[in-house]
Formats: C-alpha cells, structure tokens, sequence
C-alpha cells in the first residue's frame, strides 16, 4: 500500500470540495472494497477523505410515500429495517445474498454502488485491463471469461457489476441523490447512474471529479411479489453467475432485472413487457443483441430458466 493523507469530512459539501480539489483523492467509508484494492496497488489515492461523521446514515420516509436511505446506511440495517423488508423485499433478498455478515456490517449504501469489478483481470496488474490502465488492452477477451459479461460490454471490455444490492434497487427505480464541491445537488436515476463500457471502461458512473453520494431514495412501495435469486458456483460468500430480481403480479405483469450478466444492473423494459408471456419471450427480450463468449453463452440459458423458476414460484 502506498502512502496517503488523511482527513475527515464534516460536511458533505466540504467533503465533495476536498476531493475535487485533489485529483488524487478518494472518498472513504467503510472500506471493504477501497481498501483492498489499495493493498494491491490498483487504486492509489493519494489523500483519503473519510466520509462517516456526516450523520448520513438514516432511514427516513419521504413525502411521497418512498423512503430516502443515507449512504452511510450500512447494508446490515438497510436489509433488516422493517419497511423495507415489507415494502421492498426484492432489496432485502438481495442484500442478504451478498458477501458475509461481517462485511455486510460494514460496507454502506454508497460504497455497494461504487464497488468495482470482480473480473480476475481486474485485479491481476500483470495483465492487461482497460479499466485499471485505459489504453492497455483487455486480457478476459479470448481469456478466461465464463464469471464475465455477455451484453453490454464491448471490444474494451467485458467485465460485470458484482453489486446484488443494485440490481434490486435497479428493478424498484430508485434514484441516487448526490452533493458537488459548490454545494449543488441533483438526483441520477440508477438506471443512468453506472454507464456501460464503450470505449472508456475506465469511467464506470455519472458522477463528476469530487461528486459525494448523499443517500438512494425509493419511489413509493409498488405491491406485487418480490424475488431475488442468486445462482452461483457456491452457496455463500460468492459473486453472482446470475441473478434475477423480479417483482411480479398475480397477472403475470411484473419487473425483471439481472445482475452477474453485464456491466451495470440489466434490466430492459421490453422484457417487463414480455413477462406474461413467460420467462423464454421476457429473455429474449432482455438478451437481444448479447454478445457472449464460448465459455459464457451458458448465462443467457440460465437467465431465462432462473426467471422462469420464479414466474411458477409466484404462479404457486
């Protein structure tokens, strides 16, 4: 690990303007991702600004109905608040299916949207990866690449969101509130917040040089069923092959989204469109134009029967 300052932020605003102000810095708070990858060398900020005395870390409801979740909400209460488990129970699914109890203690709100790609590549500096160093290649195409993308990648890149906690937030429409340096803030909607590869994989999301999340809000309860369904090489502690979050009606209408497949949370409207039809027409709808590789063409199979399980789960 590199050395670094060190610094805490007492507003959300001054900690937007101490990160903008060096472009070396990075926002810190739990850690579970930055950390490591520090310890590899893949990120080297050279000044920190830790982010948790900003006392974002309430669950508040919201006029219309929704409720507002502070980044610093770690993903322990944001699973086991009780509104959420009875309003939006795709989200406390996901969560709990992700990383282990101690880091799920940890790990916040903000950081689970921001964590980085799980691809090897990524993470092995010995080998090239357009993410890590913009320019130098991507050895997961033509590599070892049955954990990575099959749709919404391109020639740069193929790697995968590993967040469970977007995809459900993804299917429910929640939005992303942020802060800059001068004070302003604005709302992104998730489904515009991590931005698809092209030819700069390196810029991963919407937010500007020194933009600090302040909180992720949820529209107001939808009804219907909630799913998540996670399938992996191993029951715990393990990065999604696919997952599926679904809400669906007693008509067979309904949301779908899925995570493990591509590099932001996919979900196509098409393919909500699709559901009462069944799980082979909303795939279809969902896949259209996937680009997979040899060893990973698996996915899109085991996408279409994951969503079917939970169409006859919802049917029973």
């Amino acid at each position: 690990m590199r050395a670094f300052t060190y610094e805490r932020a007492r507003t959300p605003a001054a900690a937007a303007a101490a990160v903008a102000a060096n472009k070396g810095a990075k926002f810190i708070a739990g850690g579970t991702n930055l950390l490591d990858l520090m310890k590899l060398e893949i990120e080297t900020p050279t000044h920190l600004v830790d982010v948790q005395d900003l006392g974002l870390d309430r669950i508040e409801e919201t006029k219309d109905g929704g409720l507002r979740i502070g980044t610093l909400v770690s993903n322990t209460a944001l699973a086991s608040d009780r509104r959420v488990r009875k309003d939006y129970g795709v989200l406390t699914r996901a969560i709990v299916a992700g990383a282990s109890g101690q880091l799920r203690n940890k790990a916040t709100t903000g950081g689970n949207l921001l964590q980085r790609t799980r691809c090897p590549y990524f993470y092995d500096t010995n080998q090239a990866c357009n993410k890590r160093r913009p320019g130098s290649g991507c050895a997961a195409i033509g590599g070892v690449n049955r954990q990575l993308g099959v749709i919404g990648t391109s020639d740069a890149c193929i790697a995968t969101h590993p967040s469970d906690m977007a995809v459900a937030l993804r299917v429910l429409d929640a939005s992303v509130e942020t802060v800059d340096a001068g004070g302003k803030t604005r709302s992104i909607p998730v489904a515009e917040f991590h931005r698809l590869p092209g030819d700069t994989p390196h810029v991963e999301n919407a937010l500007q040089p020194g933009e600090l999340i302040t909180a992720v809000t949820l529209p107001a309860p939808i009804g219907g069923s909630h799913f998540y369904h996670k399938v992996r090489d191993r029951a715990s502690y393990a990065f999604a092959l696919v997952s599926v979050a679904a809400v669906l009606n007693a008509d067979g209408s309904g949301r779908v989204a899925f995570g493990g497949v591509a590099p932001k949370p996919w979900r196509v409207k098409a393919a909500d469109a699709q559901l009462p039809a069944g799980a082979g027409a909303a795939a279809r709808a969902a896949f259209a134009g996937a680009r997979p590789t040899h060893e990973n063409a698996f996915k899109i199979t085991l996408a279409e029967r994951t969503l079917a399980a939970l169409i006859a789960e919802n049917r029973a």
